[in-house]
């Protein structure tokens, strides 16, 4: 029996959307009407696109008996999860000769870093990126000749972008090729353990650097749980991945057999093939909700409270943070990795993975089984990869391997899911409440107000932040300065916390699922650029912050205050931030997705 909240928030998302999603699908069944987008272009513009293709490939292209799929990569050298993707267009490529097809790559994509940019004039354009990707993914795809396509993509803003541009195509069989994770480097507590001894000026620049470079050793995503690894397994929880594959390591023997994979599979799935699977039919309500949940039970990043509303509305799907908050309240704590424990992904996948996960949401009548997957069915989502005579063989995936990590039988860590919505007269916000010990879930103290997570930095040096507080930092968010992430808070408000002050932090800006053990009320709506109540409020004024109730209010009135006003696109030129000025002026609230596209 499907749980009654889950059911009831699916039923209220499929009548909120019903104008938007019947408008997308037939724009979806117009182009699908065309058969194959290739049959309109002349033999000039085919002649254009097999030019630098001779051989087998070329006959392919032009004749048009074997399907073609266009790959969007957004590889690149400088981002450890995306540097496995070099070779991965050249598998593709003889993997799909031997099925009669041919496979080009349509585009690359940018994809920057939040863990380069961080606390860096980059950090402005991070969000934008994804909304950028997906128009490169628009682009690539724009010229009409592909059958299918492969998505090779993994980190923060770019998995969800390239969904979006996706969906735009979504008459196109459509998946996602994974890399997986970095093997585990030095323990996650020991990374914070230095990163707040350098906040304090007890350890030297050196000292911090050798840490951080045994954290990132190798290549593979980032291996604490935020949002990299969110994406990842979302995706596989909306069956727009192979089962199993989300986390299976870049050194594995399976990557590169699960790569080979969903390249024959996907030329089976085209016009061309028997199986016929659209993009549009995986992305549905229902998968959305699957992806939700298996989000919630796992204590997953707070980005996704963007990132899921704006893949949706791709698809003409409307999500609330209602919505989220609903789910929640339904859908235990079942997973208990870094940040909200000492285990980090490998030790997820180790216990069985996102297989395991939706089994156990799926026995307690938590997620949706009569969906279409890219390559199947909810069944085949309980499956995982092994080699059997060096052959891949998908099994049923069983129990948990590790409860400790991973809870497949009866009890959870939480009663409730990882995130939680907050509202009050400060706005509506949410929070990571899986990461933060119940004793901190409630603080009642002064506001100490900020413009810049750079200037809590600096009065934390000097001495000026010990005392309890709820550090507010505003005209950070979409509109005002693109959302950045405000790592450099952690550090700081860790070591308060340590000191034996009850600390808080309210922001409109972005804090992902490495925002750790702080009660962080983050998204804050509407920000104060936009004339959000964070303008009006000045050192000193109450605040009331209780994420067990829900609620975060401040108890001094405002009543007679001028909002504080800052000129904050005079902040936003250098470094390339001039260009996206456009972008923060019709940029969305976060609650609808911080984007400029819908």
């Amino acid at each position: 029996m499907l749980n009654k909240v889950v059911q009831q928030v699916t039923e209220r998302i499929i009548k909120r959307s019903e104008a938007t999603r019947a408008q997308y699908m037939q724009m979806m069944h117009e182009q699908e009407q065309l058969v194959r987008d290739r049959n309109m272009l002349t033999c000039s513009n085919l002649a254009h696109v097999s030019a630098g293709n001779r051989g087998e490939d070329q006959s392919t292209i032009i004749s048009g008996k074997g399907p073609l799929v266009g790959i969007i990569s957004a590889y690149n050298d400088m981002l450890s999860a995306h540097c496995p993707f070099k070779v991965y267009p050249d598998e593709i490529k003889a993997t799909v000769r031997g099925e009669g097809a041919a496979a080009l790559v349509a585009s690359g994509v940018p994809a920057m870093c939040d863990g380069v940019t961080q606390g860096q004039p980059g950090m402005d354009m991070s969000l934008f990126s994804r909304d950028i990707i997906a128009q490169g993914v628009a682009v690539g795809l724009s010229h009409n000749v592909f059958d299918a396509t492969l998505l090779l993509g993994i980190c923060d803003k770019i998995a969800p972008g390239l969904v979006m541009g996706a969906a735009a195509f979504g008459h196109l069989p459509t998946a996602f090729v994974p890399a997986g994770p970095m093997s585990t480097g030095i323990s996650n507590e020991e990374k914070t353990a230095v990163r707040q001894q350098y906040a304090a000026g007890k350890l030297d620049k050196q000292a911090l650097q050798q840490m951080e470079c045994q954290s990132y050793h190798d290549q593979g995503t980032c291996t604490f749980y935020g949002t990299a690894n969110t994406n990842q397994l979302v995706l596989e929880a909306m069956g727009l991945m192979l089962p199993g594959s989300a986390f299976v390591p870049p050194y594995d023997p399976r990557r590169k057999l699960l790569t080979a994979e969903i390249a024959k599979r996907i030329v089976k799935l085209t016009h061309l093939g028997d199986k016929y699977r659209p993009l549009y039919q995986v992305l549905d309500v229902k998968n959305f909700v699957n992806g939700i949940v298996a989000w919630l039970a796992s204590g997953g990043s707070t980005n996704h409270t963007l990132h899921i509303i704006a893949m949706a509305r791709a698809a003409g799907i409307i999500i609330t943070w209602q919505d989220f908050s609903e789910l929640s309240e339904a859908v235990p704590l079942l997973v208990s990795i870094y940040p909200n424990a000492k285990p980090d992904i490998n030790a997820l996948q180790a216990a069985g993975g996102v297989p395991v996960l939706l089994n156990a949401l799926h026995k307690r009548g938590l997620v949706h089984e009569d969906v279409l997957t890219c390559v199947g069915t909810f069944a085949d989502q309980l499956t995982t990869p092994i080699l059997e005579d060096g052959k891949l063989v998908f099994v049923p995936c069983g129990e948990s391997k590790d409860p400790s990590v991973l809870i497949s039988g009866d009890g959870c860590f939480k009663e409730h899911g990882g995130i939680k919505v907050l509202d009050g007269n400060l706005g509506r916000s949410v929070i990571k409440i899986s990461a933060v010990a119940p004793e901190h879930h409630h603080v009642k103290a002064k506001a100490r107000v900020f413009d810049s997570q750079h200037d809590v930095e600096k009065a934390y040096k000097e001495g000026k932040l010990n005392e309890d507080a709820v550090i507010v930092v505003r005209f950070a968010g979409p509109a005002a300065a693109g959302m950045p992430e405000l790592h450099k808070l952690m550090p700081v408000l860790g070591n308060l916390q340590k000191a034996g002050y009850h600390v808080a932090l309210l922001t409109d800006g972005r804090l992902s699922g490495a925002s750790g053990k702080i009660p962080s009320a983050l998204h804050v709506c509407p920000e104060a650029l936009r004339g959000g109540p964070l303008a009006y409020l000045r050192d000193g004024d109450l605040i009331d912050f209780d994420a067990d109730n829900g609620t975060i209010n401040c108890l001094t009135s405002w009543e007679g205050r001028e909002p504080a006003k800052l000129d904050t696109e005079s902040l936003e030129q250098t470094y390339g931030r001039y260009l996206f000025k456009a972008c923060r002026k019709t940029v969305s609230t976060a609650e609808e997705g911080a984007t400029f596209l819908f």
